[in-house]
């Protein structure tokens, strides 16, 4: 009897030890959530470019999970950044322009915000740089916010004479530009949101947090410091990959894309500035992967490196010439496929063994599920209202199959449906696109007509929304000169306002 009561003392004694015993879990872990913008497949755990070099981020995806076949709910910063914080669809708000203000969406205004919810069950939410699109901050989701609410993002460094590089054309943006510039990581923004961050890794915190830190490159203008260009020797560059004719057997607002907003394209190519772009995007991933490795290394220095979920996201894709197209806004796959890891510690009560270690999925997932995902392994509330799914499966056992079309869009009425290797595009004029990304990974093949393959572009229609929401006339900001208005409903496409805003662009 003395001998089963001190067998029983040491079990208990152990059970005691284990990290992971259910009176040792962590039910709320911390999150650390970054953001990069604009930042595309190059980003080398995509396999997107062989140029690139992100040795930080092959390193973190190595120790976390790499949705492979991750896409964004819209090709544009607010947009995408909206839906995927407040947890609701572009199509579903209403929310699908860069030129609106999500704090006027009804939709959203009345949504909870990620870091509403966190405040809300006890965290302590803090935030810096670009998280929210610009100035356009949730106010009520932050304990603190760095430079503050009302100036989300620290002041940049730029060349003292722009454009440095590409000569301005009509209806440019003007931060379409990249440069070198003779100055250390530690006089750019980014590298003061990053400061901050890893401030707040360091400091002493009595409830659970929720940091997330906006880096703010790859995003235009590419200047950061001269040492990230002189990585990629201009003799080196490789241009991507195009085929001529490539855009014969796209519709009419497919080539509208290319050749609005001043037709990019043929002006650096003009100018002969096609490789030093494309040096200058690859010199922006490799600094921001630089302020994704600071904060990361911050992290396994402190006290929270074994109870903090990290996330790493980007908001969405970008092309750089691909289809004669440059920039973000349009649905091929460069555009709206985006990074996105995540890695939860061992310990974690909702997922005791943490994350599987250096994993991909076949699943195609989209933006839309971090919120879920997170209310999910930090034991908050459960809501039925998400457009997203919870990849807590996925992130335990990567082979677990979420079978369901992903859907992005594009202003009202333009939407791309990516499901097993079929990439389906419909815009708003009802033309068509199909791909086979298994065989014609660079979208070069548009297999759309003809009826060979009716029963899958069926089959891929029916994810379309039947009554997507109008955009919301009341969100509107004032557009400038430049800008592309966005499409608000069905009859706006066809209206003559817009035709006679879109005649400025012929060229």
């Amino acid at each position: 009897m003395r001998r089963f009561a001190f067998l029983l003392s040491v079990v208990v004694l152990l059970q005691g030890c284990n990290p992971n015993s259910s009176e040792n879990l962590t039910k709320h872990p911390n999150v650390l959530f970054i953001s990069l913008d604009d930042m595309n497949d190059w980003a080398q755990p995509l396999a997107g470019s062989s140029q690139s070099l992100t040795p930080n981020l092959v390193k973190f995806g190595e120790e976390a999970v790499n949705f492979t076949r991750n896409y964004c709910a819209s090709p544009g910063c607010n947009p995408s950044r909206a839906a995927l914080l407040t947890g609701v669809h572009t199509y579903r708000s209403g929310m699908y322009s860069n030129y609106q203000d999500w704090r006027k969406v009804p939709k959203l205004a009345e949504s909870l915000t990620i870091g509403q919810n966190f405040r809300q069950n006890g965290y302590y939410t803090a935030g810096a740089g670009k998280i929210f699109h610009y100035e356009q901050v949730d106010t009520l989701g932050w304990d603190d916010y760095y430079p503050s609410i009302k100036k989300p993002m620290p002041d940049d460094n730029f060349p003292e004479k722009r454009p440095a590089s590409m000569p301005r054309f009509k209806y440019m943006y003007n931060m379409f530009d990249w440069s070198g510039l003779p100055i250390n990581d530690e006089e750019t923004g980014d590298f003061e949101t990053v400061n901050y961050i890893t401030g707040q890794l360091k400091r002493k915190h009595d409830k659970p947090f929720f940091l997330a830190a906006g880096i703010y490159r790859p995003h235009l203008p590419w200047y950061v410091p001269q040492k990230y260009f002189d990585m990629f020797p201009l003799d080196s560059i490789q241009l991507p990959a195009i085929m001529d004719g490539d855009t014969t057997d796209l519709g009419p607002v497919a080539k509208e894309l290319i050749t609005r907003g001043g037709n990019y394209h043929k002006h650096v190519v003009a100018a002969n500035q096609w490789k030093q772009a494309v040096q200058g995007y690859l010199a922006s991933i490799a600094f921001a992967d630089e302020m994704v490795g600071r904060l990361l290394k911050a992290l396994s220095e402190s006290e929270y490196a074994e109870n903090t979920i990290v996330v790493i996201w980007s908001d969405h894709g970008w092309q750089l010439g691909e289809k004669m197209h440059w920039r973000k806004f349009a649905l091929w796959e460069n555009v709206t496929r985006t990074v996105m890891m995540m890695k939860v510690p061992a310990g974690v009560s909702a997922l005791p063994n943490g994350s599987v270690v250096g994993r991909e999925t076949a699943n195609i997932t989209s933006l839309l599920d971090i919120y879920p995902t997170l209310v999910d392994l930090c034991n908050l509330p459960p809501r039925n209202d998400f457009d997203g799914v919870s990849l807590a499966p996925i992130l335990s056992n990567p082979d677990t199959l979420i079978a369901r079309p992903v859907i992005t869009t594009y202003d009202y009425g333009s939407y791309s449906i990516r499901s097993g290797p079929w990439h389906y595009i419909k815009y708003v004029d009802d033309s068509e696109e199909l791909y086979n990304l298994d065989t014609d990974p660079e979208e070069w093949y548009n297999l759309a007509d003809g009826d060979s393959l009716m029963d899958i572009r069926t089959q891929l229609a029916q994810a379309i929304p039947v009554d997507p929401i109008d955009l919301p006339e009341v969100s509107l900001i004032e557009l400038q000169e430049h800008h592309i208005p966005p499409i608000r409903s069905k009859e706006y496409f066809y209206s003559k306002e817009r035709a006679d805003w879109m005649k400025r662009f012929d060229n």
